[in-house]
């Protein structure tokens, strides 16, 4: 049994590694286009489920969809780890592994769109910026005005820094690759299959409640970092605590408000969607502050990034 699981996770020093490789390949590489993208877990297990789903189908149906993609997936990527332990030098699993935490993981793609939102506002050019956020947000950003599209910019950073960077690694550190895996494909559902809209309410129970367990803790673990560096970057930490715990229940996401209400607290704004939440009681945002919400978020992954590798690299094998 132990030596059937070293197969997934050898030691912590090798899954360090793993991860350090991974992320060194998602700045070289942080969008994948033609086949690359066509084989991106992600890619094929959100596909999968929505050529599964049908508008207003059962809870059952739901639970067999995401066992279906995630299932598949997980035992595809396992087979492949095994095959790819039973090289002596481990120089393959290190490979393989690393490849399978760099699409599990990504955080350079997220702040070059953020990025470019911010060169947009900074010219003035409001609808390029729309364009941009547009593609990491699901409401309609057209026909919001400047304040409210730099707001989305924000939430969507925080929100993201959660599900595809800090709640992956640590799922990587804890169970090794397919940890990683396992979270980002439980996540994919969620953005599949788990919206509140009436065809999708019971088909995407499930999906929508596996994701919010699984990013529980890590999205309260990011939120508190977020507040303690954003914090004393901008000089706001006890506001950002204090915004943080007051407003990380506004949203009807269990898990998003918290690193939504930390981010908005350490900038001093408020965070808003329009008929749904406001986080933070400060102003509406302006571009400074989202360019003072990328410094925190990359600052915030960095450490992260850094702490948990130490923490491999130091503990027992």
């Amino acid at each position: 049994m132990v030596h059937a699981l070293s197969a997934f996770y050898p030691s912590t020093r090798l899954v360090a590694l793993a991860i350090a490789i991974a992320m060194l390949l998602d700045i070289a590489y942080p969008e994948h286009r033609g086949l690359a993208l066509r084989i991106h877990p992600v890619h094929t297990c959100f596909v999968l489920a929505r050529r599964l789903f049908k508008p207003f189908a059962s809870r059952a149906r739901g639970v067999c969809i995401w066992l279906l993609c995630v299932g598949s997936h997980m035992a595809l990527y396992a087979t492949v780890l095994a095959l790819a332990s039973m090289d002596p030098t481990r120089i393959a699993w290190v490979l393989v592994s690393a490849y399978v935490v760099k699409v599990s993981a990504s955080l350079r793609l997220l702040i070059d769109i953020e990025r470019r939102v911010l060169q947009c506002l900074e010219r003035g050019d409001l609808d390029c910026a729309k364009q941009w956020v547009q593609l990491i947000v699901r409401r309609n950003v057209r026909v919001l005005d400047e304040p409210h599209v730099v707001s989305a910019a924000i939430e969507t950073l925080a929100e993201s820094l959660v599900d595809g960077f800090t709640s992956p690694l640590l799922y990587a550190a804890l169970f090794g690759p397919l940890g990683a895996l396992f979270q980002r494909l439980v996540n994919t559902m969620d953005g599949a299959l788990g919206f509140r809209d009436p065809e999708f309410r019971e088909v995407g129970w499930f999906s929508a409640r596996a994701d919010t367990v699984v990013n529980f803790v890590p999205a309260r673990m990011t939120a508190a970092l977020i507040a303690l560096v954003g914090g004393l970057y901008t000089r706001r930490l006890a506001d950002a605590l204090r915004t943080w715990l007051r407003w990380c229940r506004a949203t009807e996401s269990v898990n998003a408000g918290h690193p939504m209400a930390a981010m908005a607290g350490a900038l001093g704004v408020r965070l808003e969607k329009v008929g749904h939440y406001v986080l933070g009681d400060g102003p509406l945002p302006s571009a400074e502050h989202l360019r003072t919400a990328i410094r925190i978020a990359v600052i915030v992954a960095v450490l992260w990034l850094g702490i948990e590798i130490a923490l491999l690299v130091l503990a027992p094998t």
